[in-house]
């Protein structure tokens, strides 16, 4: 009998009412794929080959809208989704209604799969699992219509114990890599690890997904510099390592970011699932994207009625050269820009001029706003990384920005001032949003920031930086004083004295802290609704319970999410 090795994963839901979705698998050998709904709805899908490992992307069609529809998953028609024991409620995919009455986004970044339920977890209960906690107990509560994963999604180079285990049963951990992932067989067992506990596998499966990378789910400072790049590449492991990443992820996280009708279109995957083995023509890909990050885009954009959300690649498509940096190449930043302001100009005017969208979400794994000391820091070792003082100082910017991760949008100054151009533009005019959100993490904490344009005026629709992360982390206590000190009065003053030494020009934008910072395994939601917005963050807590003589240390089960922040993002 074949078995499903790992998912579904719900991850394309239609926003629009189109009434269409789709649901990846992993099967343990070629078969066919079908997804079942209790409304007739139906899709199916053989697997591909890739690596001995079999996948199917099932694209879902004849949904409602507005319903709520339990779904099964047969492998050969034989029913293996869901479990005959499962302890969770069917899952199910919901569609929305056209037009949809509000919209909720949950967002957040870097989670380490949680250990067993009978080991402790030193880090504290995961955001995920807690969510998953709150819906399976009330499938009728509100709950997210879409999970944004804004990176860090497998950590390739900081792996639990059980993951060394099995890396030492295939190679020598005494050799480079050591403990981290080396290859795609590597890769598969993160993210067997990070999807196969109960909790977050159902919760998965029940609401969509939208997905990026950032730095970890290739390896730390992942593009920091051209240096930092030619220093990779000599390491006889990179090579492996970098393409293992480039088509996991494909695999695993890129694939269900797009539409079916994205698929339909997209040549690779064609090309893929044609051949009896895709492995080869993958491999080709990644290392081809390797070498010339333009020839891929990772970037993508998803409507949900009148919210826009592009999701945007903040790490692979980076230009190195020192003299050139961009966060973007030409074309990858020419398509944002495209994305943004597509169908925002109207011919008629009046009431019902407006653009395309009422929100406009951007989703980076790196903040756009960092805490200002921070931000300055980053400025002004791009500049002494440029030569703006010489080269000793040059060096010792380069030796700066590897040692404390100074590689965010503040270390690339003319794409910051694009990106921030980009959404003065996106966010005036008499068809401009009422809001224009920031998604990010990365920084291991959350807070809210915003913006107003130093040279006054700025955009009509409230413009907000919101950072939420991590999901299932933790941060050094010394960490922690310096992102507090980054937004203080001294640390500007400080932050300033070394913008002019590095004689920077100073940004078209000022920007305060309205929320945070906050500390902890977290969540934060958007609603969207008409015109107006509201946001709350939400925190992994563990139950209180008196501890029991004689029991073994371990996790307490029934972790919750506790609102620790509600507020209005409406203009």
């Amino acid at each position: 009998m074949t078995r499903l090795r790992l998912g579904p994963l719900l991850r394309y839901v239609d926003g629009d009412g189109g009434g269409t979705a789709t649901v990846w698998v992993e099967a343990d050998r070629p078969s066919a794929a079908e997804v079942r709904c209790g409304d007739g709805a139906y899709g199916t899908s053989r697997t591909f080959h890739i690596a001995g490992h079999h996948y199917a992307l099932i694209p879902v069609t004849g949904l409602t809208p507005g319903t709520d529809t339990p779904y099964e998953v047969l492998l050969d028609d034989q029913r293996v989704w869901p479990p005959e024991d499962s302890p969770f409620p069917p899952s199910t995919i919901r569609t929305p209604a056209v037009p949809a009455a509000e919209l909720r986004v949950s967002f957040g970044s870097c989670r380490w799969a949680s250990p067993p339920h009978d080991e402790p977890d030193p880090i504290g209960p995961d955001a995920l699992d807690a969510l998953a906690t709150r819906i399976a107990g009330d499938p009728a509560a509100a709950r997210p219509d879409v999970l944004l994963l804004l990176g860090d999604q497998v950590y390739a180079d900081e792996t639990s114990k059980a993951t060394r285990r099995r890396l030492a049963g295939r190679r020598d951990l005494s050799e480079p890599p050591g403990a981290e992932v080396a290859d795609y067989e590597e890769y598969t067992h993160l993210y067997d690890e990070s999807w196969s506990a109960p909790a977050v596998r159902w919760l998965l499966s029940t609401v969509p997904s939208c997905m990026i990378f950032d730095d970890h789910d290739l390896v730390d400072d992942w593009n920091t510099s051209a240096a930092w790049l030619a220093d990779m590449r000599e390491k006889p492991w990179w090579q492996e390592r970098v393409l293992g990443g480039l088509m996991s992820y494909w695999v695993y996280q890129h694939l269900g970011n797009l539409s079916p009708v994205e698929l339909a279109a997209d040549k690779l995957y064609a090309a893929v699932r044609a051949e009896p083995d895709g492995t080869e023509l993958l491999r080709r890909f990644a290392s081809e994207a390797d070498r010339d990050p333009a020839c891929a885009r990772w970037s993508y954009r998803r409507d949900f009625g009148r919210t826009r959300l592009l999701m945007v690649d903040s790490r692979a498509a980076r230009v190195l050269a020192e003299r050139d940096r961009a966060m973007l190449d030409e074309a990858e930043a020419r398509w944002v820009r495209d994305q943004v302001l597509d169908g925002r100009s109207s011919e008629n005017g009046g009431a019902d001029a407006r653009g395309p969208y009422d929100h406009l979400l951007i989703g980076t794994s790196l903040p756009w706003l960092l805490p200002p000391f921070i931000h300055d820091v980053e400025s002004w070792d791009s500049a002494l990384c440029g030569g703006e003082r010489g080269p000793r100082w040059a060096r010792f910017g380069e030796r700066l920005r590897r040692a404390a991760d100074l590689e965010h949008w503040a270390a690339f100054p003319r794409s910051f001032e694009e990106l921030t151009a980009l959404i003065a533009e996106a966010g005036s005019g008499p068809d401009a949003p009422a809001t224009v959100c920031v998604l990010s993490g990365d920084v291991h904490h959350a807070y809210v920031a915003e913006p107003s344009w130093t040279a006054g005026g700025g955009p009509d629709a409230r413009v907000a930086q919101l950072t939420c992360s991590p999901v299932h982390n933790s941060i050094p206590g010394y960490m922690k004083l310096g992102f507090r000190f980054g937004w203080s009065g001294p640390a500007r003053r400080l932050g300033h004295a070394l913008v002019r030494h590095g004689r920077v020009v100073r940004s078209s934008v000022n920007w305060r802290k309205t929320g945070g910072p906050w500390f902890g395994n977290q969540l934060m939601t958007l609603t969207l609704h008409g015109r107006s917005a509201g946001l709350r963050l939400e925190q992994a807590r563990a139950p209180r319970r008196a501890p029991e003589s004689g029991r073994t240390p371990g996790r307490t089960p029934g972790s919750k999410l506790v609102t620790v922040q509600e507020s209005s993002l409406t203009p």
